[in-house]
């Protein structure tokens, strides 16, 4: 095990709290950075997150907690950033020290909304990141099965074969599997588009749509999803490996997908609004949405459903007649 470069996660929440499971069962020390202080001090006596994930172990002998970014910038080689998408700007701003020679592993699933880019893309435009840098983590893999030691698998996308290396042997376990890709660009918006997707599932759930038009909802976004990130990023890649397909059905189905929790609430009548308070953690799809509409008014692909999810959450249609429109357009 290569422990020259240590690893520092960045965030506070469920995902956040799931990779530093991950990564306790290979590294002695593991950082963390998360905003709240209280929250620290509760792990540093219980030794499990008061917040999120509250059945993950997570033991503060391997912990190096802090509430200064500044600090894990300055002491960590490995930087990996699991905060929503929309927190992303407001985090980074704390920022006094260079991100210059560190190695950034995304494992946010979603747009940055300022930039309207994915996190890598963030990155290197920003902060002049160079790519064989910035890594991306993805699913199929929900934190909640993480902390129940269920069998779980990740993808792990990089540039540098070394790099992407390390990142897998430091967060494979005997309950999770991992998988090397070259495709930083592809799998990232893969995982902001299936929370989009998952948005519709739940929307289609709440307006009562049962498994037969379900089934046909992610059919269709699937080849919906090759055709968005064939626009964006063209390479060789099989839609149908787990990073993409496998990614996309276990937020469009599971019971844990925050996404179709939130679809399935504007569905049933919910206003935006009143289903994001009611939440207490944030729907990536949500902010997703507006970024790839926007996107494919400027790319010219075909996306019927990214479509129809915009109008319902950005122009105040009415959800079941959008969605009666779009069984026309699916097949």
């Amino acid at each position: 095990m290569n422990n020259q470069k240590k690893i520092a996660v960045i965030g506070g929440g469920s995902w956040a709290t799931a990779i530093v499971k991950m990564l306790s069962e290979n590294l002695e020390t593991v950082g963390w950075y998360m905003r709240s202080k209280s929250a620290i001090d509760h792990i540093k006596k219980n030794n499990h997150n008061p917040n999120y994930l509250r059945s993950a172990d997570v033991y503060a002998s391997q912990l190096d907690l802090s509430s200064d970014i500044n600090k894990m910038v300055e002491n960590y080689d490995v930087l990996i950033f699991a905060i929503p998408s929309a927190f992303l700007v407001g985090e980074l701003e704390k920022l006094k020290k260079s991100l210059k020679g560190k190695i950034i592993f995304s494992a946010i699933k979603g747009i940055v909304p300022e930039t309207g880019l994915i996190v890598g893309e963030h990155f290197h435009n920003v902060y002049d990141i160079p790519y064989e840098k910035i890594g991306v983590i993805t699913g199929p893999c929900h934190a909640e099965e993480v902390a129940m030691e269920r069998l779980s698998y990740l993808t792990i996308a990089c540039q540098n074969q070394e790099n992407a290396k390390l990142m897998s042997k430091s967060l494979k376990s005997w309950y999770i599997k991992t998988k090397i890709s070259d495709d930083i660009i592809g799998t990232e918006y893969a995982a902001m588009l299936k929370n989009i997707y998952a948005v519709a599932a739940g929307i289609a759930h709440g307006l009562g749509y049962g498994d037969n038009f379900q089934s046909v909802l992610m059919s269709n976004a699937i080849r919906e999803m090759k055709r968005f990130i064939k626009k964006v990023h063209k390479m060789k890649r099989n839609i149908n490996n787990s990073a993409y397909l496998g990614d996309l059905l276990v937020t469009g189905y599971s019971i844990f997908s925050r996404n179709r929790q939130f679809g399935n609430m504007v569905g049933k009548g919910y206003t935006v609004k009143s289903a994001q308070m009611e939440m207490s953690m944030v729907a990536e799809g949500f902010y997703a949405t507006k970024s790839a509409f926007k996107m494919t008014a400027q790319n010219g692909a075909n996306t019927p459903i990214i479509n129809a999810v915009y109008n319902v959450l950005y122009n105040n249609k009415d959800a079941k007649k959008e969605f009666k429109k779009l069984t026309n357009k699916l097949d």
